[in-house]
């Protein structure tokens, strides 16, 4: 080896570089491992350079280390590889679940002033059938005794108010 302290510098660029490639290219960590493996070759370069280069490269190691890796793993959670293995949704399920909602929310508020029957007393919550429907709701004022005729006064996030009709 003509130029340690050289050659233990390069090979500890090149484990950075392997890990931003990992976050990348996923291999099921043998980049990573490969990473890992190069640190080491790099630090012990160093320390057959100078062992005061080993101790720096060392501590450099030993604090940039985990941040690489930090930052690497939030990177990598927002790619389509780290959200399918962490079990996020893609953007088109968030986009069908935002629109599943806006169609409840207009289905409730479309009820306002519609009649039905409370078909378990709301004690103030109940379950009421709207056009043969069944849903959750909440009476307005007091309690609805189970088969009387209501009508919905208000909609609002995903709950209707009734009070007896």
């Amino acid at each position: 080896m003509e130029n340690p302290l050289f050659w233990g510098l390069a090979l500890l660029g090149v484990a950075i570089l392997l890990v931003i490639v990992e976050v990348f290219l996923p291999s099921g960590g043998a980049i990573a491992i490969l990473a890992g493996a190069t640190t080491v070759a790099g630090v012990v370069l160093l320390f057959i350079a100078d062992p005061w280069w080993g101790l720096i490269g060392l501590l450099v190691v030993a604090v940039f280390g985990p941040l690489v890796i930090t930052m690497a793993l939030n990177i990598w959670k927002n790619t389509p590889v780290g959200r399918k293995v962490m079990g996020a949704p893609t953007e088109d399920e968030l986009r069908e679940r935002h629109e599943a909602e806006v169609r409840a929310r207009e289905e409730l508020a479309a009820l306002v002033g519609v009649e039905g029957v409370a078909v378990t007393g709301l004690r103030p919550i109940g379950v009421v059938k709207i056009e043969g429907k069944r849903y959750d709701a909440s009476a307005e004022l007091g309690f609805i005794e189970s088969g009387q005729r209501v009508r919905v006064v208000e909609a609002s996030a995903m709950q209707i108010k009734v009070r007896p009709a």
